[in-house]
């Protein structure tokens, strides 16, 4: 009997991977028909998604778990004590992968990587990238959605760009994926980091296949960053797994803690935003900026929640194998 051929799993492990039109905003659309809000779609029901967490985080787990709720599904959550990560029977069992891990190599769908279980699974299914060492795409999503919301902030017209975003700190994950995001919706990034610290060649690469690399200005001096800057984004300067290397990073990045005073020096934009994905630590933004008027970091958190919900519905609830 000839085996069952599957169309092609819809996957996303990095915002690289989407085409322009994907990451544009409904805009005029949703406006035209906000009278006719009604209750979520149900695509999730009687699905269940399989939430793999070897990282800890609680924004991501609240936000996958209401969303899954809210498309009328089951979102299960399994840390890292929990499962054995490559067990072919997830398939079998759940719908879609929400994956938050470690190594990138971990969530590859390639048959090099633990959770690639599609070729031996009962049936295909989705991944979706919660988070990686090289990329986050669910972050970059939500910080797009809340720039999109404040549009108003930055243009009399409503309108959200060409902007000018300013990132202060270490090359991590959040970063990766405004390198590759954000030059394709016209907007300019100016980046500030030690030379020890930049995106690595695999990132990078892509970066320029994207001909991203154009509309990036990248150096080492946090004022020279911030020169115009109509946002100034930063991020932690030690993740999970980098406790080690905490003195070594504390003293790498003096001088790159985002203050009033720093801005200012700058010559960022008078009304420049705040953004950080969370948790945040003082030494990388001080109180007066975190949680004062300049601040977008809560509505960005709330955020995730929107973004999740409709990669859940469109990656996983839309999804038939």
């Amino acid at each position: 009997m000839a085996s069952k051929v599957h169309k092609a799993v819809p996957h996303l492990m990095t915002l690289a991977d989407l085409t322009e039109p994907w990451l544009l905003p409904h805009g005029a659309l949703a406006k035209k028909h906000a009278s006719k809000l009604k209750l979520p779609s149900q695509s999730l029901f009687n699905k269940t998604i399989a939430l793999l967490f070897s990282k800890r985080s609680t924004r991501t787990r609240l936000a996958a778990e209401t969303s899954a709720t809210l498309l009328g599904g089951r979102a299960l959550f399994l840390g890292r004590d929990d499962i054995q990560l490559g067990r072919a029977f997830i398939g079998g069992m759940c719908q879609g992968i929400f994956a938050r891990v470690g190594e990138h190599s971990e969530i590859e769908v390639s048959p090099r990587s633990p959770t690639y279980v599609n070729s031996r699974a009962t049936r295909p299914f989705p991944v979706l990238n919660a988070l990686s060492s090289l990329w986050h795409p669910t972050q970059i999503l939500a910080d797009l959605l809340t720039l999109h919301e404040h549009a108003y902030l930055f243009e009399e017209n409503g309108s959200c760009g060409p902007l000018t975003v300013a990132y202060v700190g270490d090359a991590a994950n959040v970063l990766h994926d405004m390198l590759v995001t954000y030059p394709r919706l016209g907007h300019k990034l100016r980046i500030a980091s030690p030379p020890q610290y930049r995106a690595p060649a695999e990132v990078w690469r892509r970066v320029e296949e994207l001909g991203c690399d154009k509309d990036i200005w990248w150096g080492e001096d946090p004022k020279e960053a911030v020169m115009g800057a109509d946002v100034v984004v930063t991020d932690t300067w030690i993740s999970m797994g980098q406790e080690a290397e905490k003195a070594e990073r504390l003293k790498a990045f003096e001088g790159y803690q985002v203050t009033e005073e720093l801005c200012r020096l700058g010559g960022a934009n008078p009304n420049w935003k705040f953004m950080h994905c969370l948790p945040r630590k003082p030494h990388e933004v001080d109180d007066e900026v975190f949680y004062g008027p300049r601040s977008l970091v809560f509505p960005e958190a709330d955020n995730r929640k929107w973004t999740i919900m409709a990669l859940f519905d469109n990656l996983f609830g839309r999804w038939t194998h």
